[in-house]
């Protein structure tokens, strides 16, 4: 057993290793920020995990990046809540775990910085709120799911994401993105545009280049159109595909999580590690665990992915031929085919999204209440307990929640239902499981389709209604430079095709564009 000196000369040995290597990486970081050869601008996480590899860049030095940006850009785009008071810290552990492990990394995102929203929890210093001042200093017993399996895949936690407050489930009249706590987003690309909600803050924050890659939520649209109209990657996972264990929910028979990047590779490295069984979201996370393919979902980043695909078109029939959107369709269309794909038209395709009425509302409004309780009651702490609570404390603090401008009518409808047992409930829960074996099944395999495609939103509810997966693509901009997107929807666990379908568009068009606002390359 080595004496006493012996110990302590080999502690002071790494200790003066680890100094030099800090020294030398951060001298190459500020080389590597001036040199043309590698721009933090849009850089994606396998370029990300090249330069940590050559020693050119540290996950310190990252952090330090995009904390700046944060710094600079927030004031105007508001896409941050929070930053990690911690961040430094872990990017430093991170940066030692590299050297200490030969190089060994946890996991693809060993030292990746990544934003959540802020209804996905983390038990750390940051709150976790919906972005209301109801639940400020509430604490979490755990972290949330996908969160946690985050961390097991190295990846630091910068910070929370702004979004529509509860996720855009308060008011019917609250523009999209609006927070109590963060206020309102706006569009990297045009500041009087939509952002669209309710992950509004990680679709932006990807997009300014505020962070590498974000996760963020969706119980109808919540990824898939913010991603659309901040032109970034979004997919919509199967429901069940990813924990919400630890979400803030609103409906567990459609919400979901999943990731928002700028490219589709960095959406399916992330997406790769937040997919799985979780104990704490047993019977969903159970049911999806099927559709993973062994080896995961980097195998389907397939150039080639579009070849021999049938594609139902979805188009929107109020959108003017002569607009942008449709221009830019039909020319994406036509490189579809240029790639193999078969293009299927039918105006059923259309006609069946329109199916549903008030079906999904209902339900949603009913889920809400319940789910909510369940979510208040599993707090260490919190100031609230029910939506009653939330309710009477926006009545108590109506300046900062806004609550003459915007209201509360939502929480006022779901707070008038009673009960996951109750007839209304059931009538409409039956009417959304019949519009999806009727709709999109059934479409889907009359035409033996792979996927269905639209620009912007057109498919977007139905594939909410269905739990099914979605993935939106930069597809181009509009006259006045607004971000436009493509989607395409699959049925339930379709994700590898999609992604085959997704990747395989993306490499053909290349359409992103990064923001003016962000373009300044150092610091």
């Amino acid at each position: 057993m080595p004496n006493y000196r012996e110990r302590m000369c080999r502690l002071f040995l790494q200790f003066y290793l680890l100094i030099l290597f800090f020294s030398h990486n951060n001298c190459q970081n500020a080389n590597a920020f001036s040199h043309h050869s590698f721009h933090m601008e849009e850089v994606t996480i396998p370029q990300i995990q090249s330069e940590f590899q050559a020693g050119r860049l540290n996950s310190t030095s990252l952090v330090q990046f995009y904390l700046h940006h944060i710094k600079k850009l927030n004031p105007q785009l508001h896409a941050v809540i929070e930053v990690n008071p911690d961040a430094l810290l872990l990017a430093e552990k991170a940066d030692a775990g590299r050297v200490s492990a030969g190089g060994v990394l946890l996991g693809s995102l060993h030292g990746i910085p990544v934003l959540v929203k802020d209804n996905i929890a983390s038990k750390d210093k940051l709150n976790t709120t919906a972005g209301s001042f109801a639940l400020l200093g509430s604490k979490v017993p755990r972290d949330a799911g996908v969160v946690s399996k985050l961390r097991k895949a190295g990846a630091i936690i910068l910070g929370k994401a702004s979004l529509s407050e509860w996720a855009n489930f308060r008011s019917f009249n609250a523009p999209d993105g609006w927070s109590g706590r963060e206020g309102q987003p706006k569009n990297p690309y045009v500041f009087t545009t939509d952002v669209c909600g309710s992950s509004t803050g990680s679709a932006v924050g990807v997009s300014a280049n505020m962070v590498a890659v974000s996760l963020g939520t969706e119980t109808d649209g919540s990824i898939l159109c913010p991603s659309s109209l901040n032109s970034v990657v979004g997919i919509k996972p199967t429901v069940g595909l990813t924990s919400r264990a630890g979400v803030i929910p609103i409906s567990h028979t459609q919400d979901t999580v999943g990731p928002i990047c700028r490219t589709v590779t960095d959406a399916v490295y992330l997406l790769d590690e937040i997919v799985g069984y979780d104990v704490y979201d047993h019977k969903a996370t159970r049911s999806a665990a099927q559709f993973i393919p062994k080896g995961g979902y980097k195998q389907f980043l397939k150039t080639g992915g579009l070849q021999g695909k049938r594609l139902g078109i979805v188009r929107n029939p109020n959108l003017s031929p002569a607009s942008a959107v449709a221009i830019s369709f039909e020319k994406h269309l036509a490189t579809m085919r240029k790639k193999g794909a078969t293009l299927v038209e039918n105006h059923i395709f259309s006609n069946f999204l329109n199916l549903g009425g008030d079906a999904e509302e209902i339900v949603l409004g009913y889920e809400f209440k319940h789910d909510l309780k369940i979510y208040l009651s599993g707090l260490l702490q919190s100031p609230v307990r029910t939506l009653a609570d939330i309710i009477s404390f926006n009545k108590q603090h109506p300046k900062e929640e806004k609550l003459s401008e915007y209201g509360q009518e939502r929480f006022l409808q779901s707070q008038n239902t009673s009960g996951l047992k109750a007839q209304p409930y059931k009538k409409a829960l039956k009417i959304d499981r019949m519009l999806t074996k009727t709709g999109i099944e059934k479409v889907l395999k009359s035409y033996k389709l792979h996927a269905l495609v639209s620009m912007n939103l057109q498919i977007s509810s139905v594939l909410a209604i269905a739990g099914y997966p979605g993935i939106s693509v930069p597809a181009g901009y509009d006259t006045k430079g607004v971000p436009f997107g493509i989607i395409f929807g699959g049925g339930r666990g379709s994700e590898t095709t999609l992604i085959e379908i997704a990747y395989a568009f993306e490499q053909a068009t290349k359409v992103r564009k990064v923001p003016s606002l962000s373009t300044q390359r150092n610091y």
